[in-house]
């Protein structure tokens, strides 16, 4: 499978090709009576041109006949049906659905996107927020009465304070007035994030709405992002519940005087910390930044210390009291470094909901679909309790052949939307209303509807794409065209193969050979040393160890049967036994001890075996396509000919 994606690999260079002279219906040739157009071939000949090595193919006629032998086997591998086997359209189809993702959205968006969560990485806002917890399908009584809620509260905040209101309301069910800390991106739901970034430092923002109901963030501080920090910590941690006896305090301190009598923090930790996930490893915790970690004091601590293996003194949190040590510290990468992880985080980030309420406002432009929906309220009218129970059915006089909405050419019915509607009632319980139940799932109807049609007609919207897909298509056909009828045989039909070779013995020779030492180096000084040593037969690893000294290789060798054009030999090279004059070569010197001249032989067929198989493959392609010339007849138009002759010469 590999060796099939390296070989197709290059036949999906894609480049853009002006044809302006060349009118799009002009027919090249024909193979029988299927037409193979100019413009296909002057953007082939185009894309392929920086590949073929051979200068002779570069000529329009020369490269027309490997076209025309290119077109031939597409034709056989029809005619013997393999572009319909099953495994060829299963490999089609998932190279298809593949290729198609990269199309199927606007990049843009998420480029803007990516690009807006580096520059909030690089500051951390600092907030705190009232929240009036609501559920996102609520009914619109409930919305309203949650939307009140949170007007009054923020305009308690503004008047009364923080602390006044949060003393008050909250509860930590239905009301939220929390203390956030210091925040940056990702680090909330993304609408949550917008607003904090947006609100000026001292003030309260307008009342918005996230799937957890409805808040108002007040943003007390902003402030250039600390990037990460790791550290390892030693944790006492806070008396249980009854223990009166034992004193986290002091057991602390105790540890922070060893510290301060040199005693090692890894050691100590590993003996005394109660954090069993970390005391193991000397305390050592993972790299963090700020809001990421359950303790705001932890991390203002931690990001605090400034030099590597500076320690802090003994401070409380929640958890219990800690002394931490610093190992690392870095800032915010350049935005290159992280790119490809922000586009990541966005893509799975609610981030990832602009992106796709954006698409499928551009499909719903591009098809003509109107965002109004006046059926809705007929299916709102149809549904009925039983809905909630998981047992309704579409009604018996149901107008199911009537349209409820046109795709660009195709057509859905309100029997197309009811069925879904149908399919989807174990999602909804009785809390949901019906005209909720209704606009949530043509919502959802029409979001998979709007893909599905730009998925199908892609080939016709992008004319690249489609190129793409024709050119995979047509040489996975090919690839396996040639296994079967050339590849397969070569490696298969070794009677054959060894007919091959006993008919074309005189094509596969050694040439005259050396058994051999040859060593370089770019100095002569080094060289002779070497010329001397292999004089006295020195032994080949003792001459490395003493010329290659204190990490430095100042000579190379080159060991074994080696043929007299062999690339560590000079042209001029004299092949014979004994130690060899000293050569200039390649901008450095070489000597060689010859131990043995081996003259030309004939290869036996297990040593010209592979150069045999690829030969024998050869010839046979070659009657094979005499073959496929005679079976399919060609007609080239001239005229046409002409005009890709000029059209190519005057690029």
């Amino acid at each position: 499978m590999k060796l099939k994606s390296v070989l197709l690999l290059l036949l999906l260079i894609v480049s853009t090709v002006s044809i302006a002279q060349i009118a799009s219906e002009d027919i090249l040739f024909n193979v029988d009576q299927t037409p193979v157009y100019a413009s296909e071939f002057v953007r082939v000949y185009n894309k392929n041109l920086d590949l073929v090595k051979d200068e002779s193919q570069k000529d329009v006629d020369a490269y027309l006949q490997l076209f025309i032998n290119y077109k031939l086997k597409l034709a056989e591998a029809k005619s013997l049906k393999l572009d319909e086997k099953g495994s060829y359209k299963r490999e089609l189809k998932s190279y298809r659905n593949q290729l198609a993702q990269n199309y199927l959205t606007d990049n843009t968006v998420t480029d803007e996107l990516v690009q807006e969560a580096y520059n909030r990485t690089k500051t951390d806002v600092k907030a705190r927020h009232i929240l009036v917890r609501i559920d996102e399908t609520a009914s619109p009584q409930d919305t309203l009465a949650a939307y009140m809620e949170i007007v009054k509260l923020r305009n308690r905040l503004i008047n009364e304070g923080f602390d006044k209101v949060k003393k008050d309301v909250h509860d930590g069910k239905t009301v939220f007035a929390e203390d956030l800390g210091y925040f940056s991106a990702f680090k909330m739901v993304y609408s949550f994030e917008n607003v904090a970034y947006n609100t000026k430092v001292g003030d309260v923002s307008q009342p918005f709405r996230t799937r957890f109901g409805y808040h108002v963030v007040q943003v007390l501080d902003k402030r250039p992002d600390r990037g990460t920090v790791q550290v390892a910590h030693i944790m006492v941690a806070k008396n249980k519940k009854g223990d009166t006896i034992s004193n986290p305090e002091a057991r602390i301190n105790d540890i922070y005087k060893k510290l301060n009598q040199g005693e090692s923090f890894e050691s100590l930790a590993k003996q005394f910390s109660d954090d069993s996930s970390s005391a193991d490893k000397g305390g050592e915790l993972a790299p963090f930044s700020l809001g990421q970690l359950s303790s705001s004091e932890f991390e203002e601590q931690a990001f605090n210390l400034i030099l590597v293996g500076q320690i802090s003194k003994p401070f409380k949190t929640d958890f219990g009291w800690h002394i931490i040590k610093l190992l690392d510290k870095k800032p915010v990468p350049a935005f290159a470094d992280i790119k490809s992880e922000l586009e990541e985080k966005v893509k799975l980030d609610s981030r990832s909901k602009r992106i796709k309420e954006t698409h499928i406002q551009d499909l719903k432009e591009r098809y003509n679909v109107s965002d109004n929906q006046p059926a809705l309220a007929y299916f709102v009218k149809i549904l009925n309790k039983k809905y909630y129970e998981h047992t309704w059915e579409l009604p018996s006089r149901f107008k199911a052949d009537k349209t409820l909405l046109t795709i660009g050419s195709k057509t859905f019915t309100y029997k197309d939307f009811g069925d879904y509607l149908v399919k989807r009632q174990a999602l909804f319980s009785d809390k949901v209303t019906f005209d909720k139940i209704v606009d949530i799932n043509y919502e959802s109807f029409l979001d998979i509807e709007l893909n599905a049609y730009q998925d199908a007609h892609l080939e016709e919207e992008n004319p690249e794409f489609a190129e793409i897909v024709g050119e995979y298509r047509d040489g996975l056909l090919l690839f396996d065209l040639m296994e079967n009828e050339i590849w397969n045989a070569g490696q298969k039909d070794t009677v054959a193969v060894e007919a091959y070779y006993e008919a074309h013995k005189d094509n596969y020779f050694w040439n005259k050979r050396i058994d051999a030492i040859v060593g370089a180096s770019v100095t002569r000084k080094d060289i002779k040393k070497v010329s001397k040593l292999l004089k006295k037969n020195v032994p080949l690893e003792d001459i490395k160890t003493k010329l290659n000294v204190k990490g430095e290789i100042h000579v190379m060798f080159t060991t074994g049967i080696l043929e007299e054009n062999n690339q560590s030999l000079p042209a001029d090279f004299e092949c014979k036994t004994g130690l060899s004059n000293i050569y200039e070569f390649n901008d450095g010197y070489i000597v060689a001890k010859v131990n043995q001249v081996l003259p030309k032989t004939l290869k036996s067929f297990e040593e010209a075996k592979g150069n045999v198989i690829s030969d024998f493959q050869n010839n046979k392609e070659e009657i094979w396509l005499q073959d496929l010339h005679a079976k399919y007849t060609v007609s080239i138009n001239e005229s046409v000919l002409t005009k890709v002759r000029n059209q190519i010469n005057n690029q």
